[in-house]
């Protein structure tokens, strides 16, 4: 396994990598082991409206570079990205804990966003027509948002990043990137990689921060920020756009999931358990797509929870950095908590444990695979999202009362469907109330696909030319020629 380079450890600030200006650090840990794994420079609010002024300042050379231009330099940083990509997975495993596998398709996935958007970077095409009353044309064209601040999730520490700052780019954006401060290490490697593939300083400055609350609140106060693209939370998303209303900021919220996966039936079961294990088990289930419950035909039941007992248990649970390992450990201490916390609610409210269930011992995060039945509809494990390798499985009789349990909920970003009759499977995905569906299919994520939730999941869509919309505002000009 290639070894990573020294990471870069300080703030990227207009081009230059710098301390705080108060000196303060953050301890990055190594969920497998609890280990201090590095110490990252922590912005303050004084850093933060640095950051503004720099992107401010790079805004406008930027913007008016040809399309052309910023799609080249894109391309460069996916190239880039691909020859690292072994030293990238690395990183990944060691502040986020994922398995070797999951980590190098993180990597692979995050650099087809900089691939796709140097492709979309020459497509924001405008239009042209004539008023209906013949007096004058329409001109309609899109120009960029403005400085945009980024603020990304632990779980997908690179994908989440390129998702963000490849559309931006694209529309001729500047950006401050704030990631997690569980994993910034990633975030200021893909600065590396940036600004090597010829970003000019300024454009992108990405500043972890251990006062994260702070930091966003002094941002969306600043006039000079014009755009707010989040992911995390529904409870975080709330409260930033409650911050976000006073300057009336341009949102892009991508928010929680309570991901139903339901098994008609008809379904193929062989397919259904493959599909169900990539659904939950993706990044051990630390993910808003993950599959959060199984809602199987009764019929197919007791077949459906015995070969996901199976699947589930011949997981190889260890050390990311382990190849032969499946599933690393949880983000934390506190995710541990939390998720023990929901299982023991859910054999308290009367679920059957098939699996697992008992956190490993100190000192990594480690969380076993585990599988649930005859859980009860408003167990919490069921009403809240788990992130988690825990799979809940509940039962129903028809598909109207499938539909119906599936779309009881404030969420609304993913559902999963299995059947073999794919009129069926098309007529039942309509009626879903989600963003996304995966008919027959245990991963929607695709560079090329609108990404985004409907209901308390989410505002926009990330992915697809959609995501390089997010970053632009269309202008009406009114000619007579």
């Amino acid at each position: 396994m290639t070894e990573i380079h020294p990471f870069e450890t300080r703030l990227h600030i207009d081009g230059e990598w710098r301390a705080a200006s108060d000196g303060r650090t953050l301890d990055v840990f190594d969920p497998s082991s609890r280990r201090v794994l590095a110490t990252v420079a922590s912005a303050t609010v004084s850093d933060a409206l640095d950051a503004v002024s720099s992107a401010h300042a790079a805004l406008t050379s930027w913007s008016a570079r040809a399309p052309r231009e910023r799609s080249e330099i894109l391309r460069s940083a996916f190239q880039i990205m691909v020859s690292r990509r072994e030293q990238l997975a690395r990183l990944i495993v060691l502040e986020n804990g994922k398995a070797w596998r999951d980590a190098l398709s993180e990597v692979d996935y995050a650099a087809e966003f900089f691939r796709w958007y140097a492709e979309e970077a020459v497509r924001a095409i405008g239009e042209i027509s004539r008023a209906p009353g013949g007096g004058n044309r329409i001109i309609v064209s899109l120009q960029p948002v403005g400085v945009s601040l980024l603020v990304t999730p632990w779980n997908f520490p690179a994908a989440m990043a390129t998702r963000k700052i490849g559309p931006a780019l694209a529309a001729g954006c500047s950006v401050i990137l704030k990631p997690a401060s569980d994993t910034p290490l990633t975030a200021l490697a893909i600065a590396q990689i940036l600004a090597e593939a010829g970003v000019p300083r300024g454009v992108v400055n990405v500043i972890p921060s251990a006062t994260s609350g702070k930091v966003c609140g002094a941002l969306l106060n600043d006039a000079r920020v014009r755009k707010l693209s989040f992911t995390g939370s529904t409870e975080v998303g709330r409260l930033l756009l409650a911050q976000a209303a006073a300057n009336v900021v341009n949102c892009s919220m991508e928010l929680g999931g309570n991901a139903p996966f339901i098994v008609l039936d008809d379904a193929d079961l062989d397919a259904a358990v493959r599909g169900a294990m990539i659904a939950k088990m993706r990044n051990g289930g630390q993910a808003c797509t993950a599959a959060n419950r199984f809602y199987v035909h009764r019929s197919v039941l007791a077949e459906f929870s015995e070969r996901m007992i199976g699947a589930m248990g011949q997981l190889k649970m260890g050390s990311g950095l382990d190849p032969a390992m499946e599933l690393g450990p949880l983000i934390n201490a506190s995710a541990c908590d939390r998720v023990q916390q929901l299982v023991d609610d859910a054999v308290g409210s009367g679920a059957r444990l098939l699996l697992g269930g008992k956190r490993q011992s100190e000192p990594g995060c480690f969380y076993p695979p585990t599988v649930l039945d005859h859980v009860p509809h408003d167990a919490r494990i069921v009403q809240e999202e788990i992130f988690g390798p825990v799979a809940p499985i509940l039962s129903f009789e028809h598909e109207d009362e499938a539909i119906e349990l599936a779309n009881d909920t404030q969420y609304g970003l993913v559902s999963y469907l299995y059947t073999r009759d794919l009129r069926r499977g098309l007529r039942l995905s309509e009626r879903l109330e989600s963003g996304m569906v995966g008919l027959n299919r245990g991963l929607v994520s695709d560079p090329g696909a609108p990404f985004g939730g409907m209901k308390q999941s989410g505002i926009g869509r990330e992915g697809a030319h959609d995501g390089l919309l997010e970053f632009c505002e269309k202008k009406y000009i009114a000619v007579e020629y």
